[in-house]
Formats: structure tokens, sequence, C-alpha cells
């Protein structure tokens, strides 16, 4: 195996220019930290508080209903003896918007017919009835009852809610009570006021229009959930194309349930399994992305005939208005069994034909009743088509997938699966609260961080964590891909994280995987903090996928459990990887560069759009 250390190329030396730097360049506070055996602590034990104002997503109400369709800001934040707006929901998927509708949170017995609600343009009034708690208003309220479980009242006038942001203002008969201020409204989107004003204790009309409340979006009947937490004793931890057999042994393994969610399903032996657990009784059902990047890949079709001969339930989630911008997860629950992973299902995923990827199986009736849940809720959704109705209405594109010879290539069982001690696991859901979970972990970090991605964006926040913790003296590597589809933007990226780390002299090395013979192409998403915790997920690290994707992640904090994983990363970091060394003046680099563009040759696989998720 030939190993290949390159410097920067000439193209690379140019494209970091070119790179925003400044989420790369932020800074964040350096404060001291707890010992080691604390933070280990800590991580497994620690939780937000669900009704903390900086969670991802609207905090749940009093109800602790699963969705975020009927919350608001958190107890507390608003005037204890007037109205205040507390959601918008603009953009309705109706014809027309009809049954746009705005909720109104009310102490007590609160007559309403002496106020009105205006956009600056037009006014209407409320109805003349009395309320407690919660009340829509609309000027279509039997539209509006089928959108909301919240009580409806109908509005005396016309309002629209302007689906590209508006001021609105809720007055008594003398002066302004509330006001608030949003953006732009994506279909389906629904506005939550998320933070405290200062209008509460103020009846004065220039005092509420110089702060008017504001809010977040956040897509109708999505989850907003806290990050569970469960006690776990051990996990078999695994690695692709290494282990493609623990995927199908946990398939093959359910006697009661087999729920499978992922972006895209098109290996036929993974379809196989699904219907020999739907023959010995199993309840199986299967959830994937209606609209993948590039269109539906061909083999799907094959794929859902084969479910639906079997007697496998098969729903596509997706379309306009749907809760997420792609179901992009790769996990299934079999009985009390959870397995997630970086990898599609399908043969360059979990069959073993290509990828670099991360996995882990674990037991734990309380994560997979977790999971599960989290499941149903996605399945059952608005938003979804059947398996018959969407093989009905899909147009399918050949997959031009990676070239293999004949027969596909077979790798070395470099890294045998290992079943090790678990001291915890944290279950991470995109949107609802893997960003900032993942941000307070990386921002834990003492000691060493491991990053392997297929790429980084510039400007997501996690890198910017990533940075923070160079900058507090944590050693930093990062682990990029170099396909066709990727190389370019992450040989630009290193530059740019090179040439900070030069000149602030940090701890962090970004290397770019080239040739190699254990695996075709990096598709894991992985990170070990310390040795002591390790997340492995379906999450990329840029902006959509952590907030407008459904993502399903794992945390594992255990030293064992880590240190496989670092293993794997090493191996993948010293083996076949193209360094980025730090403190190379640029007159060498451009110079060496441009004998590096002469004479170096990438072997890439499975060239993809570069805007692929993945």
């Amino acid at each position: 195996m030939d190993i290949r250390r390159t410097t920067l190329t000439l193209a690379a030396v140019v494209a970091c220019c070119l790179v925003g730097s400044a989420a790369i360049g932020a800074s964040f506070p350096v404060t001291d930290g707890p010992s080691a055996a604390d933070r280990s602590t800590a991580r497994a034990t620690a939780s937000p508080d669900v009704n903390a104002t900086d969670l991802a997503c609207p905090p749940r109400a009093d109800d602790t209903a699963a969705t975020a369709d009927e919350t608001v800001a958190p107890p507390g934040t608003g005037s204890a003896t007037s109205p205040r707006i507390v959601t918008l929901a603009p953009n309705p998927t109706t014809d027309g918007n009809a049954g746009e509708f705005v909720v109104l949170e009310t102490p007590p017995e609160t007559p309403l017919g002496n106020y009105t609600l205006t956009d600056g343009h037009t006014t209407v009034s409320l109805p003349n009835e009395t309320v407690s708690g919660r009340v829509a208003l609309s000027v279509a309220p039997n539209v509006t009852a089928t959108l909301t479980e919240t009580p409806v009242l109908e509005l005396e006038g016309h309002l629209a809610l302007a689906n590209d942001g508006d001021d609105l203002r809720l007055r008594n008969a003398t002066a302004a009570v509330d006001a608030v201020s949003y953006d732009r409204a994506r279909s389906a989107e629904r506005w939550y006021r998320s933070e405290s004003d200062a209008t509460d204790d103020t009846d004065s009309d220039d005092a509420i229009d110089s702060t008017p409340a504001r809010g977040q979006w956040w897509p109708r009947d999505a989850t907003c959930l806290p990050v569970s937490r469960t006690a776990v004793d051990e996990a078999t931890a695994f690695v692709l194309p290494d282990a493609p057999e623990i995927p199908r042994d946990t398939l093959r393994s359910a006697d009661d349930r087999l729920l499978l969610a992922g972006y895209t399903v098109t290996s036929e032996a993974i379809a196989a399994d699904l219907v020999d657990a739907a023959e010995r009784g199993v309840e199986v059902a299967v959830l994937l992305e209606a609209s993948p990047v590039g269109g539906t890949p061909a083999a799907t079709a094959e794929v859902l005939e084969t479910l639906e001969a079997g007697g496998v339930e098969v729903r596509a989630i997706g379309g306009e208005g749907s809760r997420y911008r792609y179901h992009h997860p790769k996990y299934a629950v079999a009985d009390d069994h959870v397995l997630i992973t970086t990898e599609n299902w399908k043969p360059a995923g979990v069959g073993g034909e290509s990828s670099r990827g991360w996995g882990v199986r674990l037991e734990d009736d309380h994560f997979a009743a977790d999971l599960a849940s989290v499941f149903r809720t996605d399945f059952e959704g608005r938003d979804t088509l059947s398996g018959p109705a969407y093989r009905a209405n899909t147009s399918f594109v050949e997959d031009e997938g990676p070239v293999f010879s004949t027969p596909a290539p077979e790798f070395p069982t470099t890294h045998e699966p290992a079943t090790v001690p678990v001291d915890s696991a944290e279950l991470l859901l995109a949107p609802d609260n893997a960003e900032q979970r993942l941000q307070e972990l990386l921002a834990s970090a003492d000691d060493e961080l491991l990053v392997l991605q297929p790429s980084i964006a510039a400007d997501v926040s996690l890198l910017e964590a990533t940075i923070d913790a160079a900058r507090r003296g944590v050693d930093v590597r990062i682990l990029l891909g170099s396909t066709r589809y990727n190389a370019d933007e992450n040989e630009a990226l290193a530059a740019d994280l090179e040439r900070v780390a030069d000149r602030e002299d940090l701890p962090l090395e970004v290397r770019l995987l080239e040739d190699t013979d254990r695996f075709e192409k990096i598709h894991a998403k992985g990170v070990v903090i310390d040795r002591e915790t390790a997340i492995v997920g379906s999450a990329n690290w840029n902006a959509n996928s952590l907030e407008n994707n459904r993502e399903v992640l794992v945390a594992l904090h255990g030293a064992a459990v880590a240190n496989y994983y670092a293993d794997v990363f090493e191996s993948d970091w010293t083996g076949d990887s193209q360094s980025f060394p730090i403190g190379l003046g640029a007159v060498i680099v451009v110079a060496l560069a441009a004998a590096a563009i002469v004479g170096r040759t990438y072997v890439r696989f499975g060239d993809r759009p570069p805007s692929e998720q993945t």
C-alpha cells in the first residue's frame, strides 16, 4: 500500500483565499474546566433543561407533547396581566393560505372584545369571548381547526399574514399590549415566540414598537425532543466495509418488531431480510426519503416491489411542506436492539462494497423505545406516502454509482467488530437537539478531538467548536474524503484551516484520504472526544443536515468503545492520507504545489454531484 503525504496543491493554495474564514476565526470564551473524571460523569448524566430557551427547537409545552405543534415560549417569559402572541402560521399547506392563524396566550378569564390585531395596514377585531390559556384566531376557523388542536375563534374582518415577514401589534381599547416581528415563512413552518421582551411591563406604544418579540420557525408536526440518555452495559462497535454481517444479523434477529429508517434503500439482500422477518410474524416497517438528491435510484423500484410482495409496510416521507428537508437517518430497531450507522441501506453502504462507515449496535429497552417512538412519529406523519402510491408516482433514475469491476471489489477485514463495555448512550436527533448537544460535547474536550467526515462546511457551528477546542490546547485531527465531488472543497477548507493553525500556532492537523485498498471512500460521520466519548450517526457537518434534516446519532460514553473508533481513525489517518503540515511557509507551499500538480494522482470511486446528501 502506497502511503502518500503530499503538500498543498497550487489549486488548494489559491482556493484557500476563496473560503470564507469568518466562522473559522470566531472566538469562544476559554474557561477552566472540571477534571477528566468529572467531565466523563457529566457527559453521562447531564441533561439540558427542556424548558431552557436555548434548545435547538421551541421548548415543549407543559403537556410534554412529542411535537412542537402546540408549543410556545416557556412559562414566565410573558405578561401576567395581558394576552400575548405566541405562535404564527402564515403559510400553511392550503390553497391561498386559507386557515392561517395566530395563537394567543391569555391570563385566566380574559375578555377579548376590546382587543384588536393589526399589521399596520389592516385591523381586525377579536371576538367578544372570554377565554383562558391558548386560543387560535383565524378568519377561516373551519380550515384552521384541521391544522391545530388549539381552540379556534373567528376574527371579525380580514387580516392576511404576509409570507415574506411582517410586524403584528395586539391592542386593547387604549394602547398596544404586545408586538411581534417575524421574517419569511417557509411552507408549513410555524413561528414560535422564543425570547422574553421588554414589552411585558409597559403600556407604551413606542416602547412596544421598539422592542417587538421575536421567535423561531419550526416545521408543523416536527418532533421537538430533548436528548434521551440511557445507562447501557455494552455495545457492539463495528466499521464498514469490514463487518457487513452486523447490520444483517441485527435484522435477522428480530422476533417482534423491525423498524428500518433510511435515506435510500436499494439493497436486495436487506429487502430479503425484511421480507423473511415479516414471513416469520415480525412487525416490519420501512421509512425512506421520497426525493433524494439526484432522484430516487432505479434499484429502489425493485426493492419496493420485493417488500410490497412480502407484506412489508413501506412509506416514503417528503414533498412540499414536509417536516424535514431530507429524511437522512440510517438506523434500525429490532426488538430491543438498536442499530445506528453512518451508511445507507445499499450495497456500497451496509453491504460493505465501498464506503468507510461507522456503526454500533446496542441493546436496551428504553433506548429502543425512544427511537421507536421517533420512527412511529415520522412514519405516521401527514407528509408520508404508502409504498405502492410512492412507487406508482415516482420517476426512478439510473444510479451511476461506483464503477466496479465484475464482481464488486472485496476488502479485507482490518477491524473486527467488538462488543465492549459502555457507560451510557445518548440519542441525538436533528433538527431537535443534535447541534446543540454536539457543540456541548466538543466544548467539553480537554485533550484530543478526532473528526472523520466526508466533507465539512466552512460555516458550520461544529467546525467553530472544533477550532475553539484547538485554541484551548486540545489536539485536533480532521480526516476528510477526497472523492471527485468533495476533493476541491475539502482541499480549500484544509488549506484555510492550516493557515489559521499556522498563524495562531494551534495543535490542529487536517488530512485528505487518498488511495487505499481497505475501502473506496470516506462516508462515515464520526467524532472521538478525549477517547472517552464516540459519536456515530448520519449527520453531515453542514447547516442543512443539522437544522433541516431528520438525522439520528448516538453519543457513546466509555473508554473502551471510544478507543475502538479511535483505533480505526488512527489506522485510516496513518495509512492512506494526504497531510497538510502546519508551519509550511507560503512560498514553499506554492513551489511544492507546482511539483505536486504534475505527479499527483487520485484513485476515486463513486462520483456524485457536489450537493448530494451522503
